[in-house]
């Protein structure tokens, strides 16, 4: 790798050679905002159930009026009904909401639980069931969300530190960086490169933005990855990308071109200065992606027809909502037959869905 020789004086930098990413502007008050708004939506209900478990009264008369249950993306699973209930003479009513992760496939069943220090605190049983699993689900949510967003605000602090610094003239030394990423769009070149194989190495990355045809000034290759010239600026926290007309740097015309002699040679020993290219895209033939879309709508029957199966064979209970409607939605035989596996073991129960005779209770 050729060598990059700089006067031996204090030399400033360009203060925009280091960017924030446009997305951190965007996504850390919405990351903030979620996990805030997790924390408000969540917590109180967790502090009641916990104060509730300390000492808890089950109410066998209470009503749970609307009880519904929603699960979402397989794991996430939310609660809701309203209580309704009598206790010391008095009635008290409460909308209660939780939320927990569960694989679970069926109905919940649930009574009313109240606070015997605080009988306004009222929750259904399967809040407290769930209690431990509800306040590690919120807390690893809530630090992850708030870790996240506080990570994004100390990054884009030491991005703003590092631009203050690079106002003032300081020692540089080149480094080497990784490219690890970059993209041109509107005559934009936006470059991540990571400080990671130098000897110093800090392994942090930075965020560039190149414009009017600058190139960054590519020394080689550290895998599939090209590598870079960048300096570091005194005691900043972050090495500064270098173009390939070293621009970046305040310098005269004739230590410019002195300081890019050497790369001049290697480039023409190498027909030509390397550049960033973007790796050509693989294409997928049409009769290749007919395949990949049939091949998932064949998953989907498979796995529909599969959940039909054991919902009317197998499944412990006949009000299994998937399942209801699947079965509904047969061609009359065979929603007849799943029908007839489903009364063979529910018959002296109430029919489902999809399986009701013009009552809407008894079994066609």
């Amino acid at each position: 790798m050729p060598e990059l020789s700089l006067p031996r004086r204090p030399l400033r930098l360009a203060p925009d050679v280091i960017s924030t990413p446009r997305a951190y502007y965007w996504s850390t008050p919405i990351i903030l905002a979620l996990c805030v708004f997790l924390l408000v939506w969540e917590g109180p209900g967790v502090l009641r159930d916990f104060t509730i478990s300390q000492n808890p009264v089950l109410i066998e008369d209470g009503d749970v009026q609307n009880g519904r249950c929603t699960t979402r993306k397989a794991i996430f699973t939310d609660c809701e009904a309203r209580l309704v209930y009598s206790y010391g003479g008095k009635d008290y009513a409460s909308d209660v909401e939780i939320m927990f992760v569960d694989f679970h496939v069926g109905d919940y069943e649930t009574g009313l639980v109240i606070s015997s220090d605080h009988p306004e605190l009222a929750t259904m049983s399967l809040g407290l069931d769930k209690l431990w699993n509800r306040i590690i689900t919120l807390t690893l949510f809530v630090l992850f969300l708030g870790g996240l967003g506080l990570g994004m605000i100390f990054l884009s602090l030491r991005i703003w530190r590092v631009r203050g610094q690079l106002r003032h003239p300081a020692t540089l030394v080149p480094v080497p960086v990784e490219i690890a990423a970059f993209d041109r769009k509107r005559n934009i070149l936006s470059i991540t490169y990571n400080d990671t194989i130098a000897d110093d190495k800090t392994k942090r990355s930075a965020y560039t933005r190149m414009r009017n045809g600058e190139e960054p000034l590519i020394v080689g290759a550290n895998g599939t990855k090209p590598v870079a010239l960048a300096v570091r600026h005194g005691n900043t926290a972050l090495p500064v990308l270098l173009d390939d007309r070293l621009m970046r740097i305040e310098l005269t015309d004739a230590e410019r071109a002195e300081a890019l002699l050497p790369f001049e040679r290697a480039a023409d020993e190498h027909d030509g200065r390397p550049l960033l290219v973007e790796a050509p895209q693989k294409t997928v033939s049409i009769w290749k992606r007919l395949q990949i879309v049939f091949g998932v709508l064949l998953l989907i029957v498979v796995g529909v027809v599969g959940f039909w199966l054991w919902y009317v064979l197998a499944s412990d209970t006949q009000f299994q909502s998937p399942g209801m409607n699947i079965n509904n939605m047969m061609p009359a035989p065979i929603n007849e037959w799943g029908c007839d596996q489903l009364k063979t073991r529910f018959g002296d129960q109430r029919a489902p869905f999809g399986c009701t005779a013009g009552d809407y209770t008894s079994w066609k």
